[in-house]
């Protein structure tokens, strides 16, 4: 494009694809996320904080850096865009639906089956997956999880499906 054209027109949606520029969206929408989940909490004070101000806090938080990796995906001088192939984009969408899947199957099928969904889903966005590492991840991570937050710290999670 010459130099006569407007800048509107040189801009492209592929400025977007580049790194930065998609995990500072990422961070800004999950920020935006909790922002809105969080809505209802009461924020309290420095002093005297209630349920809300350390998750609000972390949000504004994740949302200002969010802005900032975004601006500097923005304006960086790199025109490779590596996310305009699309086996970069299997990994953008399968770890939001590993967690996705994690959230809506914790309560019905218990931890156990969350977390090897999570790990089993999750796995797929990778390219060189190996089933042996894969299932020694699962394995590791639903030991963590029932030891640290179901014995160690009693929360009321259930482990197994219930009947």
């Amino acid at each position: 494009m010459s130099d006569s054209q407007p800048a509107v027109s040189r801009w492209s949606w592929h400025i977007l694809a580049r790194r930065d520029a998609i995990a500072g969206l990422m961070f800004i929408a999950v920020a935006v996320f909790g922002l809105w989940a969080s809505r209802n909490y009461a924020v309290g004070t420095a002093f005297r904080m209630g349920t809300g101000y350390v998750p609000r806090l972390l949000c504004w938080l994740l949302l200002g850096l969010g802005a900032l990796v975004m601006v500097q995906g923005l304006r960086s001088a790199d025109a490779g865009s590596p996310f305009a192939e699309a086996r970069y984009w299997r990994a953008i969408v399968l770890v939001p639906v590993s967690l996705l899947a994690f959230a809506l199957t914790m309560d019905r099928f218990g931890v156990v089956v969350a977390a090897l969904l999570l790990i089993g889903i999750g796995s797929l966005a990778g390219r060189d997956v190996k089933l042996s590492e894969t299932a020694l991840t699962a394995a590791v991570l639903v030991v963590l999880v029932v030891t640290i937050f179901i014995w160690g710290l009693g929360l009321p999670i259930p482990v197994w499906p219930e009947s």
